[in-house]
C-alpha cells in the first residue's frame, strides 16, 4: 500500500494545468505538453476514483483507454482478422500503422480522442494507459505526436509504474521514457 494520496496527487497536477505558468509543464518536459502521474500499478484504480472525482468538470476529458481499444475493435472487427494474418510478422502494426501508411489503427483513434477534447477548449486526461502494453503504442508516441505538442492544453496521462532508483518501469516492467513530459508523483 503507497503512503502517497491520489487526491493530493491529482489536485498537485491539477493545479499545473490550470495555472497561467504552463510554460513551466514544457520547461520541465525539454519541450513537451504533458503531465505524467505517477501511480503504483496497485493503486492505479484509487487514482483513476480520484480522476473520476477530481477532474469531472469542464474543464477536463477523460478519456479511458479501456473504452477507446474495446470500441476500435468492435468498430474494426471484420478487418482486425485480416490484418493480423497480413502482418504476422509485425502484429504491433495493427494497431498503429507504419509512418507514411494509413488505415483505421488504434493509434489514430486516441489522437482523434484527444484532438476532440483540445476542440472543445478540455484537457484530455487519458487513464488506463495498460490498455496499450503490447500494442506497439508507447506513451512517448502520444506524448511526442505534432497536435499534443502544438496544443495551448497540455494533456495528463495516468501512469502505472514503479520507481527502480531513477527509472519508471511501466507496469513494474517496462522501462519508460520520462523525455517529453513532466512527472507528477
Amino acid at each position: 500500500m503507497s503512503l502517497k494520496n491520489p487526491e493530493h496527487i491529482i489536485i498537485q497536477a491539477k493545479k499545473l494545468v490550470e495555472s497561467d505558468k504552463r510554460s513551466e509543464i514544457r520547461l520541465n518536459a525539454h519541450g513537451g505538453n504533458s503531465i505524467l502521474v505517477v501511480c503504483e500499478p496497485q493503486e492505479e484504480i484509487n487514482y483513476i476514483r480520484a480522476i473520476r472525482s477530481l477532474m469531472n468538470d469542464h474543464n477536463y476529458t477523460i478519456i479511458d483507454l479501456n473504452e477507446v481499444v474495446i470500441e476500435y475493435v468492435k468498430n474494426n472487427e471484420s478487418e482486425l482478422a485480416s490484418y493480423f494474418k497480413l502482418l504476422k510478422g509485425s502484429l504491433k502494426q495493427v494497431f498503429k500503422a507504419p509512418e507514411g501508411e494509413s488505415w483505421p489503427d488504434l493509434f489514430n483513434e486516441i489522437i482523434q480522442s484527444i484532438e476532440g477534447s483540445f476542440n472543445n477548449k478540455k484537457i484530455p486526461v487519458l487513464i488506463n494507459s495498460g490498455a496499450l502494453y503490447g500494442s506497439g503504442i508507447e506513451n512517448i508516441h502520444i506524448m511526442e505526436h505534432n497536435l499534443v505538442m502544438r496544443s495551448e492544453l497540455p494533456i495528463v496521462v495516468l501512469y502505472p509504474a514503479v520507481k527502480e532508483g531513477e527509472k519508471l518501469l511501466f507496469l513494474s516492467h517496462r522501462p519508460s521514457s520520462k523525455y517529453r513530459c513532466m512527472i507528477v508523483s
